[in-house]
């Protein structure tokens, strides 16, 4: 009942998960796809991609991710922005959920997190759902054959959707859940089908590992310049804000759309695969990405389609406007092979302001970089999280507070080393609202966003006239070629400045409100911009 290439020392029987029915290992694309339509949980769309649907959970479950509290985690993990579950709640949903499995056909990947050798992480994924297994095939790096036949994991995931747990019984909160074990090197999935939580969870066990050994876990996309690694560009963002579609540049090498490490070797990234929104796609705006969602083995979640044709529906968001595509990285053109780049020369932290009070751009000292990094403002975009059905402005520190175990502390002061060694230079980015806050202004252009950084990042931006910001201090370029002036004074696109002056004074009270918290934990320079 076993098929697939592994270490004959290494299967699930030698981890103490045993009375499965068939156990595929290490499966191909293909062949993952056709057990997933044979299976029934999905169908194929065109250009032989799949298409499948999340059911009731179209976006992550942060609230319900829990850690084991015990003594390795008691002084380590950040307990205000992580839900401690007992040993022993862990222990009976660990049995509830083996014992719930049996019998039952699993599909396990054995892969790398982390494109660097001496960083990666090496880890088991068994999954219940044969496209969970293609997505997080995608996702990660994978090893060559000759690997498999020694590859011994540093981390096991079970990812059991009709697993529901019991909150009383296992320590939880909901009949969802995500739980990890620092201890036993486990993490356990239940009551979703959301792919993103097996992904989330591998970068959520980065974030906690590397730090200690100096290493800087980001919530980012990176490129660098063809043929040049040392020019490489950091786009930091939670979901939403453009990550992908602005590191997808074809003027420039993409390295990774989401998570990457930075040691003193360099730039790395975590996967080898890109998780894109399609929501709105268009061939003109986003060719790289719109081709993806024809190409043989691209999982298509949560789009509505013709039942008939096959074609995809990029605006309809009945189902959920979280719609996205999975793919691996070497779909998009002039993408990095290695998945390693220089040290940044430039970081981009990008901000979905749904104020519409922030400029296009912005240039940060490095105490002003750290200070936004920690704030990590940006609002939330429709179907990123359950129950989220509009742009909400929130504080998510790090950019990636629900990925943060650590106290956001130790990145920030992680990045800001990083930063003063390397001469790196930060901008701010608004991807949000201009003209009017959400509701009455409008989307940035995108265009004009993709000027300003090819701007930044050739070095021509920072030749020009910048100006102070009056609510925020730091440097707005006064004027940039392409782009229209007005637009980069967002007071000016307002109808009302005095409404725009109040709106900003609001923000800038929401920001000191929310930073209070690291004030204590910080130095004077940046702690000079939190109190203004």
């Amino acid at each position: 009942m076993e098929h697939g290439r592994v270490n004959p020392q290494m299967k699930l029987e030698h981890q103490g998960i045993t009375g499965l029915g068939a156990v595929y290992y290490n499966l191909l694309e293909d062949d993952l796809r056709e057990a997933a339509v044979s299976r029934g949980e999905g169908v194929e769309g065109q250009g032989q991609t799949l298409l499948v649907s999340t059911g009731k959970f179209t976006g992550r479950s942060p609230k319900d991710k829990h850690v084991v509290r015990n003594a390795t985690t008691e002084d380590t993990i950040w307990w205000d922005n992580n839900a401690p579950m007992s040993p022993e709640g862990f222990a009976a949903l660990k049995a509830d959920m083996l014992a719930h499995m049996g019998g039952r056909d699993y599909f396990v990947q054995d892969l790398f997190g982390g494109a660097d050798p001496t960083y990666r992480l090496d880890v088991r994924l068994v999954t219940e759902l044969a496209w969970h297994g293609l997505f997080i095939r995608h996702m990660l790096r994978k090893p060559e054959a000759s690997e498999l036949d020694d590859f011994a994991p540093d981390w096991t995931i079970i990812n059991c959707p009709s697993f529901f747990a019991d909150p009383e019984r296992h320590d939880c909160r909901t009949e969802t859940v995500i739980a990890f074990n620092f201890d036993e090197k486990l993490i356990l999935i239940g009551g979703t089908e959301y792919a993103g939580e097996n992904k989330k969870s591998v970068f959520t066990l980065l974030n906690y590992l590397l730090p200690e050994k100096g290493v800087m876990p980001m919530h980012c996309s990176a490129n660098h310049a063809p043929g040049n690694p040392v020019d490489t560009a950091v786009f930091f963002g939670l979901s939403g804000t453009g990550k992908t579609t602005l590191s997808a540049d074809p003027s420039r090498t993409l390295i990774g759309d989401d998570e990457h490490g930075w040691s003193d070797r360099g730039l790395f990234n975590f996967e080898g695969g890109c998780y894109a929104k399609t929501i709105s796609l268009s061939p003109e705006a986003e060719p790289e990405i719109y081709a993806t969602c024809s190409m043989k083995n691209t999982v298509i979640e949560n789009m509505v389609y013709d039942p008939v044709t096959k074609e995809l529906d990029f605006e309809d968001d009945s189902l959920t406007a979280n719609m996205r595509c999975a793919y691996p990285l070497e779909f998009i053109p002039n993408t990095s092979d290695s998945g390693l780049g220089g040290f940044p020369k430039n970081i981009i932290m990008l901000t979905c302001d749904a104020f519409g009070v922030l400029p296009p751009i912005a240039r940060l000292t490095p105490a002003q970089a750290m200070y936004h990094f920690l704030s990590g403002f940006t609002s939330k975009v429709a179907g990123t999280e359950r129950g989220v059905t509009e742009p909400q402005p929130t504080f998510s520190t790090c950019f990636g507070a629900p990925f943060t175990p650590r106290r956001p502390e130790v990145y920030g002061n992680l990045l800001r080393d990083k930063i003063a060694r390397h001469g790196t230079t930060c901008w701010l980015v608004n991807t949000g609202w201009t003209g009017g806050s959400y509701g009455t202004g409008t989307r940035m252009p995108i265009q004009a966003t993709r000027t300003l950084l090819a701007a930044a990042l050739d070095g021509s931006l920072a030749e020009g006239q910048f100006r102070r910001d009056p609510h925020f201090g730091f440097d707005v370029p006064v004027a940039a070629q392409g782009v229209d002036s007005a637009l980069l004074d967002p007071r000016t696109t307002w109808d009302d400045p005095k409404a725009y002056d109040a709106k900003a004074e609001e923000l800038v009270e929401m920001f000191a409100a929310n930073f209070a918290q690291y004030v204590p934990f910080i130095d004077d320079d940046v702690k000079a911009i939190a109190i203004g």
